[in-house]
């Protein structure tokens, strides 16, 4: 029976570069659903790596126990990094969703999410699955994927990321993911505490009324009506949140 010999450099190049993209695929959407099984997400990260093993080879420190091992923490940390970075920028959606929920009163009626394992409420789930949608619909996630795998011409796998940089794009990205929120939302939110207002000032005209039972129904039927103009927004956002994505990438590299 013939054997099959593969180059030692080759096969070290193959395993750090499936390293650092399955560790990117573990937390960056839309592959970081929980929907999406480890084992898919393994193979996934072979599969994406194994046509760039030959390009990669001459960066594989051969010969070297330490060497690779430390190659291996290495590609982990910048796979996670990145990907918490590309988690950031898209989870804005869900949190102006999270915002809408909690000035519309919706917040009450949250439910437990498996694959998210959290509770969440209506309007964050839906604005969860919009963004996710889009971002697979319009090729966004190939957009942030191709800009992902620049980084192994920015960053090879013999070197080491800086670790103060990564943890400053960390800090900035979650500034970025409440303003972000607070934008995607803000119109909504706005007629929301204009109708509180509304209501505080008719509670004070008219004591007998009751505002307060009132207030509810009142502000989801408003949240309701208007949170599809809202979402409407969304499809003109994502194009500048895979732009955001990319961009923080090439600076956590750079």
């Amino acid at each position: 029976m013939e054997q099959v010999h593969v180059p030692l450099d080759l096969l070290l190049a193959l395993l750090l570069a499936s390293v650092r993209i399955t560790a990117w695929l573990v937390f960056a959407p839309p592959f970081s659903n929980r929907a999406v099984n480890a084992r898919v997400k393994a193979m996934l990260g072979l599969a994406i790596a194994l046509p760039m093993a030959e390009r990669l080879r001459g960066q594989a420190p051969v010969g070297d126990p330490a060497a690779i091992v430390t190659a291996v923490a290495q590609q982990v940390l910048v796979g996670v990094a990145l990907g918490a970075l590309c988690a950031l920028v898209f989870a804005a959606v869900q949190a102006a969703g999270d915002l809408i929920d909690l000035f519309g009163g919706f917040q009450l009626a949250s439910a437990y999410d498996p694959l998210q394992q959290s509770q969440t409420a209506v309007f964050g789930k839906l604005y969860g699955w919009v963004s996710t949608a889009l971002l697979v619909t319009t090729g966004g996630h190939l957009i942030v994927l191709n800009g992902f795998l620049g980084t192994f011409d920015v960053v090879p796998l013999n070197q080491a990321v800086s670790l103060g940089a990564i943890s400053a794009l960390m800090t900035d990205g979650v500034v970025r993911l409440f303003a972000s929120a607070l934008q995607i939302a803000a119109p909504l939110i706005a007629v929301l505490f204009v109708t509180d207002v509304g209501l505080g000032l008719l509670s004070r005209a008219a004591p007998a009324l009751q505002v307060f039972a009132m207030s509810f129904p009142l502000k989801i039927l408003v949240t309701l009506t208007l949170g599809g103009f809202a979402m409407a927004l969304l499809p003109h956002v994502h194009p500048q949140l895979v732009e955001t994505a990319v961009e923080s990438i090439g600076r956590a590299v750079s």
